[in-house]
């Protein structure tokens, strides 16, 4: 079963037993999450003798999907289950391939005819977005899988003209730059996230007002720190607004991936409390990640109205400055795998090859505080 295929079932809320054989730890760290998917997590190595103690754990009316690191592991015990009666498959490409796929959809159309897609990173809870217009197009946090936003762009028949970065990215590695060097597009960063990057770059900066295609899409860039010092913020056609890691549909971004959580923790609240109070209640937030399950709305996507936000959220919520500060400062998960190297590496500073990025990027979300 693809990971694209999974994928499906998790947007379409089906049902889905996953016997996972990774090591436990492996497991409660990160795994595939679907509303209705029921989990068992037993170690590879517990079963080289045969599956037959776990067969009564097993449902036989269910689709089994069973899932490993990398799919070596997955396919002997597939095959094995397989032999015994049941209907089961394996995920190709194992929880490597989850992490790296990426589900396009479409959130709107805008008013020159033009359309915004959303890129769904299932596995790792990214988001990153493609504006097109006029056979122009625009790229907003992208990932390091480059070929699906060529590929599709190619499918639109759309240029690829301009790629933006909110901010500079912590817990996954940019492909920003590596498609603006492909396509010799723009590449757009926020100068304060920038002061140690070893590339050329535009600087991004409030008041930047961006054409793609002929009829213009503004892409007004609100200056809103707190996640990162140069964390930037778009208005999208007065419709969209794309919030970078700042604002989630669940929680708020963490002020501490820089080493200073004290420092920023005034800009998050400022930002939240202040810049986007002054924004259109109307505009439709699309953030930069999405942290639970629970965040994708029918159709897959992660997006909803900012009034809703300021209603909902308990992050937008908190009327005692002290209790705010506290909760972004105390009340953090883990930081992300790797978060030095992998800012190292989008600020040009080293190179590491495709698999060791791999590496560096494996684990779920962790950008977020609620």
């Amino acid at each position: 079963m693809t990971s694209k295929e999974v994928t499906k079932k998790v947007f379409n809320k089906e049902k889905l037993f996953v016997l996972d054989v990774r090591n436990e730890s492996d497991f409660q760290d990160w795994k595939i999450e679907g509303e209705n998917f029921q989990y068992l997590n037993i170690p590879y190595f517990e079963l080289l003798d045969g599956v037959e103690g776990i067969m009564d754990k097993i449902p036989a009316e269910q689709e089994v999907l069973v899932v490993c690191a990398k799919e070596g592991s997955s396919v002997m015990v597939a095959e094995m289950l397989s032999d015994a009666g049941l209907d089961v498959f394996y995920l190709q490409g194992g929880m490597k391939a989850w992490s790296e796929h990426l589900e396009p959809v479409k959130v709107g159309d805008l008013k020159d005819g033009g359309e915004l897609y959303q890129f769904v990173r299932i596995g790792k809870g990214c988001l990153s977005y493609m504006v097109l217009s006029n056979g122009e197009a625009a790229l907003i946090d992208a990932t390091r899988m480059t070929d699906i936003y060529l590929d599709f762009a190619k499918s639109k028949n759309a240029k690829i003209t301009h790629v933006f970065d909110t901010h500079l990215h912590a817990d996954h590695i940019s492909g920003g730059r590596v498609i603006a060097e492909k396509t010799n597009a723009t590449y757009w960063l926020p100068p304060k996230d920038a002061t140690e990057v070893t590339f050329d770059y535009e600087p991004l900066e409030g008041g930047n007002d961006v054409s793609i295609g002929e009829t213009k899409i503004n892409i007004h860039s609100l200056y809103s720190p707190g996640h990162t010092i140069g964390s930037t913020s778009f208005v999208v056609d007065d419709q969209f607004l794309l919030s970078g890691d700042i604002l989630f549909i669940d929680s708020i971004g963490r002020p501490d991936l820089a080493g200073l959580a004290e420092d920023w923790v005034g800009d998050l609240r400022e930002s939240l409390y202040s810049r986007y109070r002054e924004l259109s209640e109307e505009l439709i937030v699309l953030p930069a990640h999405f942290m639970i399950i629970d965040e994708l709305n029918e159709d897959g996507s992660v997006a909803e109205k900012l009034g809703v936000l300021f209603a909902k959220n308990h992050g937008l919520n908190i009327e005692d400055e002290n209790e705010f500060r506290k909760l972004v400062t105390e009340n953090l998960p883990p930081q992300p795998n790797a978060y030095q190297q992998i800012r190292e590496t989008n600020m040009g500073k080293i190179s590491p090859d495709t698999e060791k990025q791999r590496e560096m990027e494996i684990g779920p979300n962790r950008c977020a505080v609620r």
